[in-house]
């Protein structure tokens, strides 16, 4: 068993109780524990109304009833699994992010709730995958993808955002898995030609899209010898990253990106694409930092 626990946040929602089963399951393939943990101050954080149940007692009592009907959920779903709580009088975000420092990634769900549940993705969720230290998931698409059953992983590889734990973090989940890993890397022809021209077929590769192509080598070549057990599909598509990953997700049972950490307390820098995907994904999606280690990179 790795040393370091998988942690997921849970609020008592629809959404981060489906992250629950998530991590219990992704927990027990990696052979590791399972940290829930609720921070009790989310209530103020994120509106109440808790899936739990409509009624309830308040504060230290509702915090122990929040994640004592995780716990359960996580065991029932894999009963040999290593289940541990926590509950912090602090700020949602805080506390998420203060567990990232020692946990193997970090499960959210994709919504808040009370009135911010409407949002395309909770403040919470947002926030601990733009800063956190290690990877972050973020639950979301349909009962397919959340159960594995595509039996594929999607990387994203750009030019900016491109990482070592971000591949190893796919190849590792594909190989666990026994998956596919489809890594794409978009291509664009130059401003003038946009929508206009596409080279004849057979003829010479656009320069957009040979470069495309050996980022996508050289982001691959040193990290696939290590999984010969994976099978990697390497795609080259012009047209807007964001767009080619957000169409390609309802293929795949996650979406993984890397995320820039930029040398200030802001932490993660999360482009575009990563907002896009976090938004829109029909898969969950992964947000791993360039600088965390690839043995930490577990998800």
């Amino acid at each position: 068993m790795e040393d370091t626990p998988l942690v997921v946040g849970v609020d008592g929602s629809v959404s981060s109780l489906r992250a629950v089963d998530w991590a219990a399951n992704e927990a027990t393939r990696h052979g590791t524990s399972l940290r829930i943990v609720h921070a009790s101050l989310w209530e103020r954080y994120e509106g109440s109304d808790p899936a739990i149940g409509a009624e309830g007692p308040p504060d230290q009592a509702l915090a122990e009833r929040v994640v004592a009907t995780a716990a359960a959920r996580a065991r029932r779903r894999e009963p040999s699994l290593s289940v541990i709580t926590h509950i912090a009088a602090e700020d949602p975000a805080g506390t998420l992010l203060h567990e990232s420092t020692f946990a193997s990634a970090v499960v959210v769900g994709s919504r808040g709730r009370g009135e911010l549940s409407a949002l395309l993705l909770g403040s919470v969720s947002l926030l601990v995958a733009a800063r956190a230290a290690c990877p972050v998931v973020v639950i979301r698409g349909d009962e397919a993808a959340l159960n594995a059953e595509h039996g594929r992983i999607l990387l994203g590889v750009g030019s900016r955002d491109s990482g070592t734990a971000a591949v190893h973090f796919a190849l590792r989940e594909a190989s666990v898995r026994n998956a596919t890993l489809r890594a794409l890397s978009a291509w664009r022809h130059p401003g003038p030609r946009l929508g206009k021209h596409r080279p004849p077929s057979g003829g010479a590769r656009e320069p957009a899209e040979q470069a495309a192509t050996s980022l996508l080598a050289r982001a691959l070549e040193e990290q696939t010898p290590l999984f010969p057990d994976v099978s990697v599909e390497r795609v080259t598509a012009e047209g807007p990253a964001a767009k080619l990953l957000t169409s390609l997700s309802f293929e795949a049972d996650l979406l993984i990106l890397g995320a820039r950490r930029q040398g200030t307390p802001v932490g993660l820098e999360l482009g575009t694409t990563a907002h896009r995907a976090l938004h829109h994904s029909a898969c969950p999606v992964v947000v791993v930092p360039h600088a965390v280690h690839t043995t930490r990179a577990t998800g």
